[in-house]
């Protein structure tokens, strides 16, 4: 599930296979309300992650650059950073 506080988005549960698709929808549809702002992706209270949350994340980096939206992810779990580094794209990860 993804609640927005201001122009935080916070992510709670699990971001796995089962859950990507539903996420990546309820982003966008959060997304298409924002223009030219900077917003956070708040992955502090994601309980598991896996491969997929990967993909979640870049799907909204590109609908947010597609909006001139500021996407920065703040407080990602370790086990996320890790699979970025194992598929060599943390860099491309807006840390905030």
């Amino acid at each position: 599930m993804i609640e927005r506080e201001e122009n935080r988005y916070r992510v709670t549960g699990p971001m796995l296979i089962a859950d990507a698709r539903a996420l990546l929808e309820a982003g966008r549809g959060l997304l298409l309300s924002e223009s030219g702002n900077e917003v956070l992706l708040d992955l502090g209270s994601v309980e598991d992650a896996d491969s997929s949350a990967l993909g979640v994340v870049f799907g909204l980096l590109r609908t947010a650059n597609g909006r001139g939206v500021q996407l920065r992810l703040a407080n990602p779990p370790a086990g996320l950073l890790s699979l970025a580094g194992l598929y060599g794209v943390s860099d491309a990860l807006p840390l905030a």
